[in-house]
C-alpha cells in the first residue's frame, strides 16, 4: 500500500548520487572503506557541514511568581491520551545490499547538507552495527555521546536498538546493515512515527517494505 499524503517538499537522492544499484544478489559495488574520523569539536564541525552560526543569547530569567494567597483549586483529571496520528513523514528508499547500507546512509547526509539541511535536522541509525562515528563518539563515554545528542546541533548516529533513547528529529535515516528480525523491523516502523518530514531507509527493497508493511 503506498501513502496518498502529500508532503512537504523535500530533496529527492538521485540515483546519481546514489551509486550503481543491483540486486542483492550481486552486491553493490565495493567502494574503498572510509576511515574513522578523529574527535570533533564545536571548532571543527562535521566535514561538509554549515559551520555552526553566532550562539544564542541567554533566555531571559524567569521571574518569580507570589505564592497564592488563598489554597489552590483541585487538580482537574487527566485528560484521556488521544490516538496518534499517522505519520506524515515523506518515505524514500535507496536499495543498499547489507555491507552498503552504511555508505549508501552516508551518502544521504551529505546530499541533503548540501542542499541546506541544518546538521540538528539529521538522525542516522543502523539496525545491526554502530556507524563508525557512533563507535568513535562511544570511546569517550556513553555520557559524552548522549550529551550530544541532547544538544541535537549536530548530525546524530545510533541503532535502532536505542529506541528508547532518541528523540524525533525532521530527517531521519536507517541503514539495514544486519538482519531485520521482528525488534528491528518494528524500530523502523517506529522510526517513520517520529521523522518529522522525511524517512529514508537504505536496504533491499523486499525486506524494508516487509518491515514497513507498505509498498514504497
Amino acid at each position: 500500500m503506498t501513502d496518498n499524503h502529500s508532503f512537504p517538499e523535500e530533496p529527492q537522492i538521485p540515483e546519481s548520487a546514489q551509486g550503481p544499484r543491483v540486486t542483492p544478489a550481486t552486491g553493490r559495488t565495493a567502494s574503498t572503506p572510509r576511515p574513522v574520523p578523529g574527535p570533533r569539536s564545536a571548532a571543527t564541525p562535521r566535514p561538509g557541514s554549515p559551520g555552526r552560526g553566532p550562539a544564542r543569547p541567554a533566555p531571559p530569567a524567569q521571574r518569580a511568581h507570589p505564592a497564592p494567597a488563598t489554597p489552590a483549586a483541585p487538580t482537574a483529571p487527566a485528560a484521556r491520551k488521544q490516538p496518534q496520528e499517522p505519520s506524515t513523514a515523506e518515505l524514500q528508499l535507496i536499495p543498499a545490499s547489507v555491507g552498503d547500507a552504511v555508505e549508501a546512509a552516508d551518502d544521504a547526509v551529505d546530499l541533503l547538507l548540501d542542499s541546506g539541511r541544518l546538521p540538528g535536522d539529521i538522525l542516522v541509525l543502523t539496525t545491526g552495527e554502530q556507524h563508525p562515528w557512533a563507535a568513535h563518539e562511544l570511546s569517550f563515554g556513553e555520557a559524552s555521546y548522549w550529551a550530544q545528542h541532547d544538544a541535537g546541533d549536530d548530525v546524530f548516529f545510533a541503532r535502532t536498538a536505542n529506541a528508547d533513547r532518541y528523540a524525533s528529529r525532521a530527517v531521519i535515516i536507517v541503514a539495514v546493515n544486519g538482519d531485520l528480525d521482528d525488534t528491528a523491523a518494528r524500530s523502523v516502523s517506529e522510526a517513520r512515527e517520529r521523522a518529522g518530514a522525511l524517512l529514508i531507509v537504505c536496504g533491499d527493497p523486499r525486506t524494508v517494505n516487509s518491515a514497513l508493511g507498505a509498498g514504497v
